[in-house]
């Protein structure tokens, strides 16, 4: 039964709590605190300043604690997925529109907007990242990782992943 009253603690707050995790703190205070009296409202203050200091999505964070709490792993773990079902169930269903009209003119002309639109964020997100690295490690260092990661990626075709790994090794080995 506490898995079911844990599912439902966490699944309803992502459901009506449009505007993410912030927007559900409070219907998941109600939940943990007033329906299910699993903590005080001193002790979820904690665990919100706890998840806020913490880098990551709060809603999943204090999930996970406040399950891992109350029923172990296997708990965290029911928290967890009942927090992000909400968007995935929604991620599913839109997706699953979005293939039934994939040839419909509209659905051509929004992907046909929506491509460049994506494409100058992920570029004006690098020339930030870019800028971070500069400051943070100097022009060799960001110019070296540029460089080597474009041969990897665009010339040899490694995975993403292993380049993303190898540039995270790099900075831990040389980058202190």
């Amino acid at each position: 039964m506490i898995y079911w009253e844990i599912f439902l603690a966490f699944f309803i707050p992502g459901i009506v709590g449009y505007g993410g995790g912030p927007a559900t703190i409070p219907l998941i205070e109600y939940e943990v605190v007033h329906r299910y009296d699993w903590m005080t409202i001193e002790e979820f203050g904690e665990v919100l300043a706890l998840g806020n200091a913490l880098p990551g999505p709060i809603a999943t964070k204090m999930a996970g604690f406040i399950a891992f709490e109350q029923a172990g792993i296997l708990g965290a773990i029911v928290a967890l997925f009942a927090t992000i079902a909400p968007s995935l169930i929604l991620m599913l269903i839109l997706l699953s529109v979005l293939l039934k009209f994939k040839d419909s003119p509209k659905v051509k002309l929004l992907s046909s907007v929506v491509r460049p639109t994506i494409a100058v964020l992920l570029g004006a997100m690098t020339f930030r990242f870019m800028e971070t690295s500069y400051l943070d490690s100097g022009w060799l260092q960001t110019g070296f990782m540029l460089v080597v990661s474009y041969v990897l990626l665009e010339k040899i075709k490694v995975h993403p992943a292993y380049v993303i790994l190898s540039a995270l090794i790099y900075g831990a080995l040389f980058l202190h």
